[in-house]
This record gives C-alpha cells, structure tokens and sequence, in this order.
C-alpha cells in the first residue's frame, strides 16, 4: 500500500512539473508578443491547399511574367501593363479579404503570399530600371532588400521552424509602391523628372518594414531556442 501511494505522488508531482514547463512557454510567447504557431515544435508544415486564396496567389504569381514582357514594350503596350499591374495588386488584396472572411488560411498562404509580393515588386523595379523609368536606386534597394528578407525567412524556417509572417506594415509598403508605380504609368512626359522623387516614400516606409521584421525575426529565434532547451 505504501508503494501505491508513492507511485502515486511521483505521477502527481511529474504532472505537475509539465504542466509548470508549459506554462513557461506559454508565458514566453505571450511575454515576445509572438504568434504561437510561429515557433518551433508547432506545425509549421507548408503544402498546397487547394481552395480560393491560394489559387488567386499561384495566378498572380504566373501573371508576373506577362507584366515583365509588357513592361519592356513600354509605352506601346501602356494600358494592358496598367490593367495587369493593377489587376495583380487587386487580387493580393482580394485573397487575404477571402481567406480572413471565410476561414481559409493556411500557412501555404501565409508564407507564399508574401513572397509573391516580393518577386512581383523585385521584377517591377528591374523592368522599369531596364526602360528608363526609375533610377538604378530604386531596384537596387527592393534587390537588397528582398534578398535580405528571403534569406532570413528561410533560415528561420529550415533551422527553427518559425515563419515570420507579413504584417499591416508590409501591407502597407507595398501599397505605397503600388501608388509609386502607378503614378510612373500614368504621368505626363514633361513631367519624368518627379520620378526621380516619387519612390522615396515606399522606399522609406519599406526600410522601418525590414527593420521591424528583423525585431520580430529575433524574438522569434529567441523564442524558438528557449522552446530547444526546454
């Protein structure tokens, strides 16, 4: 009988002391101010899913090419770039306002949504640098600038299992060179010396971007090696 009870309390006091561990991690990510799923141990698994959001972001992914191509025809094909741009930068905001309205995020989403973003303002700036429209400074920074992100998405991602997700602030950079971009499209000839100056907002708003990023992107390492030691 007296064996029974100790095993007894060595079960109690072992539950304990996992419930005393888990707590501590949920403290942690609250404390970081951190999604949960983002860190490691967490299913942070990427497939296809296929539903409404993500078939909007493979399409706008393939559209860039045809951008590009019409881009370097410039300006005979003005129109048909405008409503390509236009139409890619609408269904980034339509996908996000489908998978937040009726449930359907997936990390698929939540990762390649983002990077979609990327390659689609990378190839924008280059093609515009190519025709004469923007100055070298321009797709130098966006180069850097993706570059940087990619390579800190995919160690956070292959060595911790966290994916560092984009946020109102991204959203809104990216806004920001959507209306860039549309005024080089639509402004008048005479006037091509303002596009010298009209990126330097999108530039900047992207820079305070990339610098909270990479706050968010060292308290998830954090995070992710207090959960290893644990």
């Amino acid at each position: 009988m007296k064996a029974l009870h100790e095993s007894q309390l060595d079960q109690k006091a072992t539950a304990e002391a996992s419930s005393t561990v888990l707590s501590d991690q949920v403290n942690t990510c609250e404390t970081l101010d951190i999604p949960r799923e983002s860190h490691a141990g967490s299913d942070t698994s990427v497939r296809f899913i296929l539903n409404i959001p993500n078939v909007l972001t493979i399409i706008r992914l393939l559209a860039v090419v045809p951008l590009a191509i019409l881009i370097s025809c410039w300006p005979e094909k003005r129109l048909i770039t405008v409503f390509i741009f236009a139409g890619i930068w609408v269904t980034d905001i339509l996908d996000g306002f489908i998978a937040r309205r009726f449930n359907m995020m997936t990390q698929f989403g939540k990762l390649f949504d983002p990077f979609v973003d990327k390659v689609f303002q990378v190839v924008t700036v280059i093609m515009l640098f190519s025709i004469g429209l923007v100055p070298l400074w321009v797709p130098l920074f966006y180069v850097l600038r993706e570059t940087f992100m990619l390579f800190a998405s995919t160690v956070l991602l292959t060595k911790h299992r966290v994916v560092v997700y984009s946020d109102l602030l991204g959203k809104f950079s990216t806004f920001l060179f959507v209306v860039a971009v549309g005024v080089i499209y639509l402004f008048p000839t005479e006037k091509a010396w303002l596009r010298n100056y009209v990126f330097i907002l999108p530039v900047l708003t992207s820079f305070i971007a990339t610098i909270h990023y990479g706050v968010i992107q060292l308290r998830s390492m954090r995070a992710a090696n207090d959960g290893d030691r644990l």
